[in-house]
């Protein structure tokens, strides 16, 4: 009987022990140690570092040096500075120069350098793990169309795609730029790549080894300053990627810029052909549907007020930029995130698309297209 007593003992002190406070601190613990360790990684030694007016830390790290050389299939791979051509018939272009707020008060990192943001714990701390950072979730299929059916869990979209073409070599747009609805309140240039539609690759900006920067004066995720005004003055900017006929590296080009590209290697179907959709328009994050997207106001109130795209082309096999023969339009939350589409021959407009919308309250009823 007191061995049978001891060993309840035992079992209760074990008991006790799987859910004591030493188990949550050692799970702290070592959540923290993966991040320093993920820091350790993607902040590279800096040879000059910069505080940025909106409090970024921007580190100017060797161009050889950054993340993208990390990746296996990088790792013997020679930076290619410029594309071999660009594409022609170009029109409608932004004319203001692009400005971010790290260097507004002439801030200039050294030679063979580029700039970059530095990831801070509270970035990833921010994240569900430390291996979601910089992710996008994968779900199920909320459209038929595109890449859309890889990311469902709390993205929402309002978007435009080209139809008539069967394959693309790359997409011009002008994007008028307004402040986020979230976070720390600031417009940010970003980028995303994924080689298996966001299964087990890809991510934003640097936070993980594939795009290859070029160009010292852009902060990749770094804040836009100005922006629009809500029917006031309106700022925006060009953006255009395309497959380099030479290299077959995918570039990006920003305001007139070479900013730097994804190489070929990394992908699988872009490697050796080209692409079958192109998409412009408007995505949040927002499990519950009550983030504003863009301006936070419906395409119908035109400009000044909604977010717009303009000027928007299409790279053909002849490398020259056309307008898309078609276009194609997604708002499965229409109450909530709408986009609408028109086209002007006699302006710098083109084809172009009004996306956006405020969100919708928690207990409205949501109609799904």
């Amino acid at each position: 009987m007191a061995a049978a007593r001891a060993c309840l003992v035992v079992a209760l002190l074990l008991l006790v022990a799987l859910f004591s406070p030493s188990e949550a601190t050692s799970s702290t613990s070592l959540r923290r140690r993966q991040v320093r360790s993920l820091l350790k990684r993607l902040n590279k030694p800096p040879l000059a570092t910069f505080q940025s007016l909106d409090g970024d830390i921007i580190d100017c790290v060797h161009i050889s040096n950054q993340p993208a050389f990390d990746h296996p299939l990088l790792k013997d791979h020679t930076i290619q500075m410029r594309p071999s051509i660009q594409p022609s018939g170009l029109y409608g272009e932004a004319t203001r120069p692009f400005t971010q707020t790290w260097n507004q008060n002439g801030e200039k990192c050294p030679d063979n350098t580029i700039p970059i943001r530095r990831t801070k714990e509270e970035d990833v701390m921010r994240a569900t793990s430390v291996t979601t950072f910089g992710k996008k979730t994968h779900g199920g299929s909320p459209h038929p169309h595109s890449h859309l059916g890889g990311v469902t869990d709390g993205h929402h979209y309002g978007v435009a795609y080209a139809t008539g073409d069967a394959n693309y070599y790359g997409t011009k747009v002008t994007i008028n730029v307004y402040p986020a609805m979230y976070g720390d309140d600031k417009t940010r240039l970003f980028i995303y790549w994924t080689r298996d539609a966001y299964n087990t690759t890809g991510c934003y900006n640097l936070a993980c080894s594939g795009f290859i920067q070029t160009n010292p004066q852009f902060v990749i995720g770094g804040s836009l300053s100005p922006v629009s005004i809500y029917g006031s003055t309106q700022y925006e900017y060009d953006y255009l990627v395309w497959k380099d006929p030479a290299g077959g590296n995918w570039w990006l080009q920003l305001q007139g810029n070479y900013v730097g590209y994804w190489p070929s290697s990394i992908f699988t179907l872009l490697q050796t052909g080209v692409a079958d959709t192109v998409e412009w328009g408007g995505e949040v994050y927002s499990p519950q549907i009550t983030t504003p997207m863009g301006s936070g106001h419906f395409p119908e109130e035109g400009f000044g007020k909604a977010t717009y795209s303009r000027a928007i082309q299409v790279v053909d096999s002849s490398n020259h930029l056309k307008p898309p023969n078609g276009v194609g339009l997604i708002a499965p939350l229409p109450n909530c995130y709408n986009i609408m589409t028109g086209s002007s021959s006699t302006t710098s407009w083109g084809t172009y698309i009004y996306y956006g919308g405020p969100g919708c309250p928690q207990n409205s009823q949501i109609e799904v297209m």
